[in-house]
């Protein structure tokens, strides 16, 4: 908390995994900033598996390579890579179609023995 600043005041929820490390005087050092605490649900390893991958993907192909100057301009990034990933960027687990799409008709390409 010392190293937010005043900027704890714009956090409103922090969401952790049940790891024994985190005891009750850490998720006090928050609830006294007012800072809700949610957990992810027990026994369930893959909960933030699908978030994580998202916002790796996001440092790889956007934050490594751009320099970030303020929150606005941060926030303009953000939406333009948001609208590339779900509109224009191919997804293998999709077939190559973007998820805001629609998908390829099966049986239908290169690889089935048809020119595109």
């Amino acid at each position: 908390m010392i190293e937010l600043g005043d900027r704890a005041q714009g956090f409103r929820f922090l969401i952790r995994d049940r790891d024994t490390k985190f005891t009750t005087m850490v998720d006090e050092v928050f609830t006294a900033e007012g800072i809700r605490i949610l957990k992810s649900p027990p026994r369930a390893p893959r909960a933030n598996a699908f978030v994580e991958r998202w916002i790796g993907g996001l440092r790889r192909e956007l934050l490594d390579r751009i320099l970030i100057v303020n929150a606005r301009y941060l926030r303009c990034v953000l939406a333009a890579y948001e609208t590339h990933f779900n509109e224009h960027r191919p997804h293998r687990s999709l077939g190559q179609a973007a998820p805001l799409r629609a998908l390829p008709r099966p049986g239908r390409g290169r690889y089935q023995g048809h020119p595109t």
